[in-house]
């Protein structure tokens, strides 16, 4: 048996920090008291009513709530939840155990299990806590005597006379069951919150709760997998049995482990002072190091001050010497009361020297040295963004690498990384990334933090390169930078359309899959058929199909994957009042005689393709590009034949007339030519033999959540 006193931990509510009272169970399978769940409830539907304000973020004095369940109560009420009465009213439940936003359903609160198992130990732990405190009868008068039995169909404490007196012989009282004197009275049988006339009789293993024949016929538990309760009582009773046996059996590891946890405790004491003893020795090496550069900086401030101010003293006295009856004047005016010409003579030239140059210096004045200090201005800039980044590095922590092929630039940027030993070695990411721009010196990286190892971008420019690096945390240890990947957004707003399988779709050749992002073209027994009637050469037509929107002016691009596998594909732009001939042309065909692309030097190819083409396509399949033949194009078939990507982009701006073939895993431009745009504008597509074409999905946030289950 496990000691009484040695389970209090397991017995105390996560919210209030005391002992369970009418605890409840939770969905997520916590359990809090009653009290405390209808508190933190109270606490959530006032920051419903306040939106998020101040008092929202008060609790009651009797639950104490960690700052994240706060947080989490704010942001649920910060992210625009809306009820009303047309839709099914859900009660959301931070919980303080794990941590997470439990939906308790419409019912709420009502809809929770009370844990009467989990009460009575409560209780036992509390009577062997107060061993010495008796508990008294009810209904004796004053004074009580001590309770000997509790009756717990009556929910009364009693003493043997009151016993006997409320539940006389030969009555039905005198039936109730009874046990030894307790406070906690819970009812004998389990009633379905959902449906409160019905006993629970069945255990729904999905949900892990008990559930009442009610509950699977026609209640959320209708199609859920169900047991019956005494199947599922000894099932679970079994396996926690062996569970408990298998941990009693494993005590004398269990006490290694604890012994080694001790020594990892005192160890990490001990290291935890190395490392702030080093820690403290580096920052001290960096004020002294700043201490010598200060030092140095104001010694030569310093100097250069004295310097100027003895030039600038120098010049102050040679000006007052030019004052009347002092310095160089007075001693000239003394000069001049010289009689004698040849001593005149002797001093007076010398002297008219240095009046002269007086006299200059008077006419332009120029200090001796400046005043201002700019010269010894301490550029800190580059500095401080290093000390801001100034952080732990660890060789625990790896250093993420993008991964450019799972990244994806489109409508929004969706950047990727994994971990080179494909372990969760961080706790938290942070991203930056900024705009590459030649002409800016100063680069600003734009930050995020991410808790998975995907993160999409949605506040790009388009036609821009963006630079992208990330780093992992793992507490106050973080990794270097990763590599910086440089990629490109599309050269325009990305349109958006799906195929259109109503005009002019051929069923029996193509197939669309049910959200018509896809199109396959079927190279079997119809085109067999087909081309079992023709005789001389192949004149087999191509099966088109185009996109459900249209463009009638600005710029926009799509993009979109044509399988390795594919035969023949063409792919471009269509003019609303040229579909019809799209489909109905007889010129359009797969023979050398007619095809464009195919290099047969007739002559008449360019006229062909400038006149009697209603749109403007160019050709794809068996994995190449093939630009069109065209007076700008290359003379040499072999350089008209490019490597086909991996997605493909097409670039159409009404407003200038143009369209553009883009590798829209580089943003490169393939080839691009004039278009008319008189009219609304088409995606258009045609496919022949074996082929398909899958168009880009946007990038949402449920990337994210995708590539993090990955």
């Amino acid at each position: 048996k496990v000691a009484i006193k040695g389970i209090e931990r397991e017995l105390i509510c996560p919210a209030c920090k005391e002992l369970f009272t009418h605890p409840l169970i939770l969905p997520c399978q916590h359990n809090v008291c009653h009290k405390c769940v209808k508190e933190i409830l109270f606490a959530f539907e006032d920051s419903f009513g306040d939106g998020g304000s101040e008092s929202s973020n008060q609790s009651s004095p009797r639950i104490k709530l960690s700052s994240s369940s706060l947080d989490r109560i704010d942001r649920i009420s910060r992210s625009g939840i809306k009820r009303n009465s047309l839709t099914p009213r859900s009660t959301l439940f931070p919980c303080p155990g794990c941590q997470r936003d439990i939906d308790l359903g419409e019912r709420g609160i009502n809809g929770l299990f009370r844990n009467f198992t989990l009460e009575t130990i409560v209780e036992r732990y509390r009577q062997a806590a107060r061993a010495a405190v008796a508990i008294m009868c009810d209904f004796c008068k004053p004074p009580p005597q001590e309770s000997t039995k509790s009756c717990l169909d009556c929910s009364a404490s009693y003493c043997n006379e009151c016993f006997k007196m409320h539940h006389p012989w030969g009555t039905v009282k005198a039936q109730h069951e009874y046990v030894g004197p307790t406070t906690n009275f819970r009812p004998k049988i389990l009633m379905c919150p959902e449906h409160e006339m019905e006993r629970v009789n069945m255990y729904c293993e999905l949900c892990r709760r008990p559930v009442c024949h009610l509950c699977k016929l026609g209640g959320c538990h209708a199609n859920h997998r169900v047991t019956t309760m005494s199947t599922a009582y000894k099932t679970l009773k079994e396996k926690l049995s062996k569970d408990i046996e298998y941990l009693i059996s494993k005590e004398s590891q269990v006490k290694a482990h604890i012994t080694q946890l001790d020594l990892l405790l005192k160890e990490t004491e001990c290291n935890s002072e190395r490392a702030k003893e080093e820690a403290s020795q580096r920052f001290e090496k960096l004020f002294h190091v700043l201490e010598e550069k200060k030092s140095a900086a104001l010694l030569a401030i310093e100097a250069s001050k004295n310097l100027r101010l003895e030039k600038l003293q120098t010049q102050t006295e040679e000006y007052q010497g030019l004052l009347e009856n002092n310095g160089l004047v007075g001693y000239a005016q003394e000069v001049l009361k010289e009689t004698d010409p040849s001593c005149f003579v002797q001093t007076a030239k010398q002297l008219h020297v240095r009046i002269q140059k007086a006299t200059e210096s008077l006419k332009s004045f120029r200090p001796a040295a400046e005043t201002t200090f700019e010269d010894f201005v301490v550029d800190i800039a580059k500095q401080e963004e290093v000390l801001d980044v100034l952080s732990f590095h660890s060789n625990g922590v790896e250093i993420p690498e993008i991964n450019e092929e799972q990244s994806r630039m489109y409508n929004k940027a969706l950047i990727s990384w994994e971990s080179p030993g494909k372990t969760d070695s961080a706790d938290i990411y942070v991203l930056e990334y900024h705009k590459v721009n030649r002409e800016e010196e100063n680069v600003t990286w734009k930050e995020v933090e991410v808790y998975g190892k995907s993160k999409v971008i949605s506040d790009l420019d388009d036609d821009s390169s963006y630079a992208f690096r990330v780093r992992g945390y793992k507490g106050s240890v973080c990794s270097p930078w990763s590599r910086e990947v440089v990629m490109r957004m599309p050269p325009a707003p990305v349109f958006s359309f799906l195929f259109d399988d109503k005009c002019g779709y051929n069923s029996e050749h193509l197939l669309v899959n049910p959200r018509r992002t896809s199109v396959e073209s079927r190279a079997g027994f119809p085109l067999l058929l087909g081309s079992e009637r023709m005789q001389v050469g192949c004149y087999t037509t191509l099966d088109y199909i185009i996109g459900d929107a249209g463009i009638a002016k600005g710029k926009h691009f799509w993009a979109f994957r044509v399988e390795a596998y594919s035969y023949l594909v063409k792919v471009g732009v269509v003019s609303s009042d040229k579909i019809q001939k799209l489909f109905h042309n007889t010129h359009d065909t797969t023979s050398p005689r007619y095809d464009q692309d195919s290099g047969h030097d007739s002559g008449s190819e360019d006229a062909f393709f400038d006149s009697s083409q209603p749109f403007t396509l160019v050709t794809l399949g068996m994995k190449k590009f093939f630009i069109p033949t065209t007076p700008a194009a290359p003379k040499d078939p072999a350089s008209r034949i490019l490597p086909l990507p991996s997605c493909l982009g097409i670039c159409l701006d009404c407003d200038k007339g143009r369209v553009g073939f883009y590798d829209a895993g580089r943003m490169k431009c393939l080839y691009e030519c004039e278009v008319d745009c008189s009219g609304i504008m088409y995606p258009a597509f045609a496919l022949m033999g074996g082929a398909a074409v899958h168009l880009e999905e946007a990038v949402t946030a449920k990337y994210e959540e995708y590539n993090d289950d990955i």
